[in-house]
């Protein structure tokens, strides 16, 4: 018997590495001497760094860049066992938690942090970036990021844009002459798993402006910044980025990442699956278990089991799906092909006693899988 256990954090309770190793004790309670890979899974944002790292034998890398408001900020990156790889998630350096409620400022807020930490692992040699992206304060559209490597935006009186979204209603030329010519030598992929455009009604200032701290009236002047962006992009490069669909993810650092360094934008969990090898970590399996903390019809969509359950798929291994909560319309998720879901919360209770008995709760539920399974191993003899 061979059992791929696969799951997400539990946001606020646990990480994904003990997730897997609760829900694989309960399952040796069964089964003994099972073969058990344990995979720690992220889908791009938060954790995707730690879980990609420890996997593949990797370390963590610290590095002091610039915060969204231009104070220094220690960010960490990590860099894979392949040697070649880093991972970066974009929040480290311009993350809204990075920045008090009170000081939230989407108007002059910069992504560039995220380029010195970019800048960071090119020094260490890495020639493939895998970027998540979301979380931001920011609203610059990939400005500051391409800004800290080299590229150059100018007013119509030639000078250079100070930090922010807002300063993008100025924008007139953009010169990428001074980019970091190891750029074009490196693989940059980015996680990304919104369809946003970068400006109008579901675009980057409307959507996610508020919760950055902006007002109505800051919003539209956001918007018709970006608007500006897009058309210099356009007549410069020849790049529609409001075509792109994510271009506005983590206020327009998709469509930077995109027309200025060569970027590819995937779903989180396609890149995180990718960069494990998940496909050859199936091979031989019997029965794949996935998780998340929170089960609902939004899991088949681009979550982290509906990557696995994709993968799975494809060697007609069946996937059970463990929830710290199941939603009453997770029973859609059998209609997209997972074999069962479980909950390891056994009874209503309150939040932090749940949160409480993550860990036990999640042996018990391994465990129910296990003899659920034997059951009808046994019965189909």
């Amino acid at each position: 018997m061979k059992v791929v256990i696969a799951p997400d954090s539990f946001k606020g309770s646990l990480p994904a590495k003990e997730v897997a190793a609760a829900i694989a004790a309960g399952v040796r309670k069964v089964w003994p001497d099972a073969r058990i890979d344990c995979v720690p899974l992220a889908d791009g944002g938060e954790g995707t760094v730690e879980a990609l790292v420890e996997a593949t034998g990797g370390r963590f890398v610290q590095a002091r860049v610039t915060g969204p408001l231009g104070e220094p900020v220690e960010a960490v990156y990590g860099l894979l066992g392949d040697g070649e790889t880093a991972v970066i998630e974009m929040a480290a350096a311009s993350g809204l938690p990075l920045v008090p409620p009170d000081r939230r400022d989407p108007a002059r807020a910069t992504t560039r942090g995220t380029g010195e930490l970019i800048r960071a692992a090119l020094d260490q040699g890495c020639r493939r970036l895998i970027i998540g992206i979301g979380g931001s304060a920011t609203n610059d559209g990939g400005a500051g990021m391409a800004q800290a490597l080299g590229v150059s935006f100018r007013d119509r009186h030639g000078r250079e844009l100070p930090p922010g979204g807002l300063a993008l209603r100025e924008l007139e030329t953009i010169d990428l002459s001074g980019l970091d010519p190891r750029i074009r030598e490196t693989e940059i992929v980015a996680a990304c798993d919104v369809d946003n455009p970068l400006y109008g009604p579901r675009g980057a200032s409307a959507v996610y402006g508020p919760q950055k701290g902006a007002t109505p009236e800051l919003v539209e002047a956001l918007d018709q910044a970006l608007r500006r962006y897009a058309e210099v992009l356009y007549r410069d490069l020849g790049i529609d980025v409001q075509a792109i669909p994510g271009s506005g993810a983590a206020g327009g650092l998709g469509a930077g990442l995109v027309a200025l360094l060569g970027a590819q934008l995937k779903p989180g969990i396609e890149l995180v699956l990718e960069a494990l090898d998940f496909r050859r970590r199936l091979e031989g399996a019997d029965l794949v278990i996935a998780a998340e903390g929170g089960v609902d019809r939004q899991t088949a969509f681009g979550k982290a089991p509906s990557g696995v359950l994709k993968e799975a798929a494809r060697q007609g291994i069946p996937v059970v799906v463990v929830g710290g909560s199941l939603s009453d319309d997770a029973v859609q998720l059998y209609d997209h092909g997972f074999a069962a879901l479980v909950s390891c919360t056994p009874r209503p209770m309150p939040l932090e006693e749940a949160v409480a008995r993550t860990p036990a709760s999640l042996v018990q539920a391994g465990e129910t899988i296990a003899r659920l399974v034997q059951v009808g191993r046994e019965m189909s003899r």
